[in-house]
């Protein structure tokens, strides 16, 4: 397996799909890379050579914020929204959906599972 920037791209897979094994490389990303370099979209990971991977790793190196430099960077950016306390950083900070999406009966994959209220239900109206 290639191995760009610590991380095992897999053999199989043509360039740009393997090169989107990479943190913070997505299609278009991969696909301006490939022409960059002049790789064909139909060449396979197994078939560069080991200095075609060095290239492409100085490249992303030199050009692109990628896997751990980027997951810090993101977090260093939500933390300081948290930090000066805007609207962002409270919903980071509660938990909730940060980007205006409905929380009255959806957003459970934020807010996690229900969470029962006692006594809600069973109360009735007396006549």
């Amino acid at each position: 397996m290639p191995r760009i920037v610590g991380i095992d791209i897999p053999n199989n897979k043509r360039v740009p799909i393997a090169l989107t094994y990479i943190h913070g490389i997505g299609h278009t990303t991969a696909d301006a890379i490939c022409k960059r370099m002049g790789f064909t979209p139909e060449m396979r990971a197994k078939d560069m050579t080991d200095e075609q991977v060095a290239q492409v790793a100085a490249l992303l190196d030199k050009e692109y914020v990628v896997e751990g430099a980027l997951r810090r960077q993101v977090a260093q950016n939500i933390q300081r929204l948290k930090e000066i306390g805007c609207y962002r950083g409270i919903r980071h900070r509660r938990g909730l959906p940060v980007r205006g999406q409905q929380t009255q009966s959806n957003a459970r994959t934020r807010k996690g599972p229900k969470k029962t209220v006692a006594g809600k239900k069973g109360v009735k109206s007396q006549k």
